[in-house]
């Protein structure tokens, strides 16, 4: 069975269509200012720590999705189980949201991080972003806590094997 969705790296070719979804207002409400965020993007295609994809269903771009390894940013997720990672995303076509793309792409990739390996993938989306909430529970993660990052309260959220 092929799976529903693949994760293509992303590469600086890419940047534009991750501008123009970081302009769209479902994803400007919470991931903020476009020109701050696709600046974090670019930069972080050299990111050793960092690893970004384009989400695609079939062959078509929807969804942007990052997977990092914990570092000193992550301070306030508290002690993790070594290679631990974190997840963040977002679907940048409108007409995909409230489809249910989001919980299953989310659970599609951390179940194939699961069978690599990974001991624990963490989130930690605003705790007023319920949408994202719903997502990521429906995608299996339990809400943890409240923790502090540099962006500010955020609801961490874990999903282990």
């Amino acid at each position: 069975m092929v799976p529903p969705y693949a994760f293509r790296p992303m590469m600086a070719a890419d940047l534009p269509l991750i501008r123009r979804w970081l302009g769209e207002a479902h994803v400007r409400e919470w991931w903020g200012d476009p020109d701050e965020q696709i600046a974090l993007v670019s930069g972080d295609l050299d990111e050793p720590a960092m690893d970004q994809f384009i989400v695609l269903a079939g062959r078509e771009p929807f969804g942007y999705l990052q997977c990092y390894r914990l570092t000193a940013w992550n301070t306030g997720f508290g002690l993790q189980p070594e290679r631990t990672r974190g997840i963040d995303q977002f679907i940048g076509e409108s007409a995909m949201i409230g489809c249910g793309h989001g919980s299953a792409f989310i659970r599609q990739f951390v179940d194939e991080s699961f069978r690599q390996g990974l001991p624990r993938m963490v989130t930690d989306p605003d705790p007023l972003n319920a949408r994202a909430v719903r997502a990521y529970e429906k995608a299996g993660f339990v809400r943890d806590g409240m923790v502090d990052t540099p962006d500010g309260a955020a609801l961490l959220m874990v999903r282990e094997p």
